[in-house]
């Protein structure tokens, strides 16, 4: 079942969410390459860029968002055309295949603090909304979207121009302010 776009936001998550997908904005971004090792790499640069604000103890709740919201942008943003030149790990751009025979080259990783609050965002150019499967646990998918929801205060997905981002809101542990409205 696909989920509802986000609409109605308050105003400061919806003013973050702009920041947060300009690309000339205050946002940190990481280019996702479509190979299955990036997944690691953006984990990799999202806990580095937390280390830097002094956000370490949102670590392991960042990691696991970061990692299920990339993964699902490789396996589901679209594929590469059809006559154009496929990622390989090995050699760059070239005759090979990407290795999981989806994902395009226009994938980014978003990080945007504004304390207490932090947001993360993966922009990709599939203009299709996120798809929430009823668990199963014994599949070895499907459970992404419920880790995001219940590691982050919030999440949700906003179609962009030519895409969209699929979001996560975090709060630092022990910060003060008011939680964002429903």
């Amino acid at each position: 079942m696909p989920v509802p776009e986000s609409c109605d936001l308050p105003p400061r998550l919806d003013r973050a969410l702009d920041a947060l997908v300009d690309p000339l904005g205050p946002a940190t971004s990481f280019t996702v390459l479509p190979d299955p090792e990036s997944v690691t790499d953006a984990r990799h640069f999202a806990l580095t860029r937390l280390d830097s604000w002094h956000l370490g103890a949102l670590g392991d709740d960042v990691a696991l968002v970061v990692s299920e919201l990339v993964t699902n942008a490789l396996r589901h943003s679209g594929g590469t055309p059809c006559g154009a030149p496929r990622w390989n790990a090995r050699n760059g751009f070239g005759a090979l295949i990407d290795p999981l025979g989806s994902a395009p080259a226009a994938i980014q990783l978003r990080l945007y603090h504004q304390a207490p609050w932090l947001l993360c965002g993966i922009i990709d150019a599939s203009p299709a909304a996120p798809r929430r499967k009823e668990p199963d646990y014994i599949a070895e998918t499907g459970r992404g979207l419920h880790l995001v929801e219940s590691f982050s205060v919030r999440w949700g997905w906003r179609g962009l121009p030519e895409g969209k981002v699929v979001w996560a809101l975090f709060r630092a542990p022990g910060a003060g302010g008011a939680q964002p409205t429903a």
